[in-house]
């Protein structure tokens, strides 16, 4: 009897949970937080946590990688029809398309309860016409990693300076047999994280800039100087020879793994770089021109999102749960190590990895910084930039070529 009765009140906890959930509303999310994402983990906590609180809303999250997404979510803003509550954006022109295009919902009135945690800075990037349409999640910059174990097999006992050291050292390494950069070929945008810092540290962070916005043309002397340096450093094999069949997990892994001294990409990796082992260090990427750059001019700044998309019927509701999900994402990926805080920081993060706190310190020292150039760009124009390096990349095109074409393209 005494079991009847137990599985008879099981029963009706069951039913009573059920019927809880039920009357649950769902929020749909959109991300790019798949299982290799180095916010996964964060995303999943920070709903967890925010689900159980919320007696109302039930966020369901659907993650796509990166590049899939980009196609996924500008498909379904074009059209209209299929959008999530919730979306994961970068900032400036890919999410100011979708503002242009009335698909957004503006936050101004959710906002000022939050605002004394979000700097003007942190927001300038989703700010459209003095309104406001993005909430910071991270802000991340292009970053340098090197392999120290792999350097000092070829000689190397401290980590190159100044960029004739940088191109030394990868003649000693692969004197040594050790393939110098790993890139991922087959992602435009991985390889615009060699190209940009390249740029960067040759006209300068507002030199580019200058190039993004039309001030300056694409045709200039040391727009070709720099992406002369890249083809010359593919022609000499500093870059792994079947790059171009690697997408940037497989590349990062290897890198991890021991098979290339350096990886460039974003700040994000940094947690996974520190676990790889204390050989593994961040590096700012050395001045070519010191007439125009200096070492800590950075590609990168507040770009990582979360928007509301304006036909949600819940769209007011889903602006305040968006907001505290990106509060929250801010949090664990400054802790995990996917990125800096867009929010403030008013929390322990004396476990913040020592990677991490590399880069933050040469954040911290910037005299300039500039977006990513496929986020600064309108939707269009950001494909034929990375058009462009793709080709520049695969041998079809010289570096004069490539400045005379973005001239010609896009200004």
């Amino acid at each position: 009897m005494k079991k009847v009765v137990a599985l008879v009140l099981a029963a009706i906890m069951l039913l009573s949970l059920a019927s809880a959930l039920a009357e649950k509303e769902t929020l749909t999310l959109w991300s790019i937080a798949t299982e290799a994402d180095a916010n996964y983990q964060t995303y999943i906590d920070a709903l967890k946590d925010l689900n159980a609180a919320n007696e109302k809303y039930e966020i369901v999250m659907e993650a796509t990688e990166n590049e899939a997404y980009k196609t996924k979510i500008k498909a379904a803003m074009s059209a209209g029809e299929g959008l999530p509550d919730i979306f994961f954006t970068w900032s400036m022109s890919f999410l100011g398309d979708f503002v242009e295009a009335g698909r957004v919902y503006c936050l101004d009135d959710v906002l000022p309860a939050y605002k004394a945690e979000l700097t003007d800075a942190m927001l300038a990037n989703t700010n459209y016409d003095g309104k406001q349409y993005g909430i910071p999640l991270v802000f991340n910059v292009v970053t340098l990693f090197a392999n120290m174990d792999l350097l000092k097999k070829a000689g190397w006992e401290t980590a190159p300076a100044t960029y004739d050291e940088l191109m030394k050292c990868c003649d000693d390494l692969l004197a040594a047999g050790i393939i110098p950069f790993g890139v991922a070929g087959k992602e435009n945008w991985c390889l615009s994280e060699y190209t940009e810092p390249l740029l960067v540290k040759t006209i300068g962070a507002k030199g580019l800039e200058n190039c993004y916005t039309g001030v300056d043309s694409w045709n200039q002397e040391g727009v070709i100087r720099a992406m002369t340096i890249f083809t010359d450093m593919i022609q000499k094999g500093y870059f792994d020879p079947n790059a171009s069949a690697l997408g940037n997990e497989e590349t990062k892994q290897n890198f991890l793994a021991g098979k290339y001294a350096f990886y460039q990409n974003g700040s994000w990796n940094c947690g996974e770089v520190a676990a790889a082992g204390e050989n593994f260090v961040a590096l700012p990427f050395p001045v070519i021109d010191p007439e125009k750059a200096s070492l800590y001019e950075m590609v990168g700044g507040p770009n990582d999102s979360l928007a509301v998309t304006a036909s949600s019927k819940n769209a007011a509701d889903a602006a305040v749960i968006a907001m505290e999900l990106g509060r929250a994402i801010s949090k664990g990926g400054n802790l995990n190590g996917a990125g800096m805080p867009g929010w403030a920081v008013n929390y322990d993060t004396s476990s913040v990895n020592r990677v991490s706190n590399s880069v933050a310190e040469m954040v911290a020292q910037s005299s300039g910084m500039v977006l990513f150039g496929d986020n600064f760009l309108s939707a269009d124009a950001a494909n034929t930039y990375l058009d462009y390096i793709a080709n520049l990349f695969a041998g079809n095109i010289t570096a004069t070529e490539f400045a005379e074409g973005l001239a010609a393209d896009l200004q």
